[in-house]
């Protein structure tokens, strides 16, 4: 099958080949044939070194799709099934899943760690232990939840990953109070879907702050009531705030240095959500005096902060009754079609580069 690798860490390109095989299906997995993927930026963070993760692999965890086969000792799933991938599946007895605290069960970062793919010249891994640049996959069945028969796949690869962890990290890990002001910091996709949170939980202002223009203009579309360049965050601190800082800052890019700003953006007493995905080598400083004087809550959302399965559900109950918007995001982000359509069509990775650089 075809299947989009990237050979070596570092590289600015993948390459789409028709000589790879998705292995280890036995008891307790299913194997998927893929329908739609999102690129979301952690697979590029995989890539470019940022994020650990052994090569050659195939990038892609948000995935959505149909079951074509079913090993022995799996319940509750049946061929034909439509299902998005659980690229952080809970194990349900480990000490973080017996706490209610699913998002934070290690036993899908084990599977990481295994090739789930090969080729003729040897093992290739799956991104988080997925790989949804393909065409089929096979993931433990824990990795596929159903879908109902009235969401997109495309919708459903968004709701597996970036929608759920943005959303969340509003709703869950910050808990924005109502009338509250609030900053985004990177509105990708992930920083896009915190703003639709936070305009759920009822935050009266919203400031999108990105360098890119056009994500700039988008934000306002999704719940934003102003959207700024970080040269523009400081005068909309004094602006809004009168200079005393935001309620809540959400970090979506992952970096130190965006991170010190947003806790510089906060108000004393305030709260700071670290969503995004950064290096183990890069690290925040923080002086033990406004550590203390400044009584800033800082909060790491992984995964959206909850259990994900109660996430994922929420999200379609909230894209059903039109209070979120996941149509829209698809055109805001790299359009999942183009990436299919590279997949299916292309011999060479110069079509998915494009994708990746939009």
């Amino acid at each position: 099958m075809r299947a989009a690798v990237l050979h070596e860490i570092g590289q600015d390109k993948l390459e789409v080949l028709d000589d790879v095989e998705a292995v280890g299906f036995g008891p307790g997995k299913v194997r998927i044939r893929v329908r739609a993927t999102g690129l979301c930026h952690s697979d590029v963070s995989a890539m470019n070194g940022v994020l650990p993760q052994p090569a050659p692999f195939i990038p892609g965890h948000e995935g959505a799709g149909e079951i074509i086969d079913i090993g022995d000792g799996v319940s509750g799933l049946s061929q034909g099934d439509r299902v998005l991938l659980c690229w952080l599946p809970a194990c349900g007895v480990c000490p973080a899943c017996k706490r209610g605290q699913t998002q934070l069960c290690l036993a899908g970062f084990m599977n990481a760690g295994t090739p789930n793919f090969k080729r003729p010249g040897g093992d290739v891994f799956g991104f988080a232990g997925t790989g949804t640049f393909t065409e089929e996959v096979v993931v433990d069945a824990g990795c596929a939840v159903p879908i109902p028969d009235d969401v997109p796949f495309d919708i459903a690869a968004l709701i597996g990953c970036g929608v759920t962890t943005g959303l969340g990290a509003a709703i869950n890990t910050a808990d924005v109070a109502a009338g509250s002001s609030v900053a985004v910091i990177g509105c990708g996709g992930v920083g896009i879907s915190a703003i639709q949170g936070a305009r759920l939980k009822g935050a009266a202002q919203i400031v999108a702050v990105d360098p890119v223009a056009s994500r700039r203009e988008a934000a306002l579309t999704f719940g934003a009531t102003e959207a700024v360049s970080p040269d523009e965050l400081a005068d909309a601190k004094q602006r809004i705030t009168s200079g005393e800082g935001f309620d809540y800052v959400f970090e979506v890019v992952g970096r130190s240095a965006t991170a010190r700003t947003a806790y510089e953006t906060t108000r004393r007493g305030g709260t700071l959500c670290i969503v995004g995905a950064g290096a183990m080598d890069d690290f925040l400083q923080l002086n033990m005096f406004e550590l203390f004087f400044d009584e800033k809550r800082i909060l790491p959302s992984m995964y959206g902060g909850g259990d994900v399965l109660t996430s994922y559900e929420r999200a379609i109950a909230l894209w059903r009754a039109g209070r979120i918007d996941l149509e829209g995001l698809i055109t805001h982000r790299v359009r999942l079609a183009e990436i299919n359509d590279a997949l299916a069509q292309m011999r060479s990775g110069e079509a998915l580069r494009t994708c990746i650089e939009i």
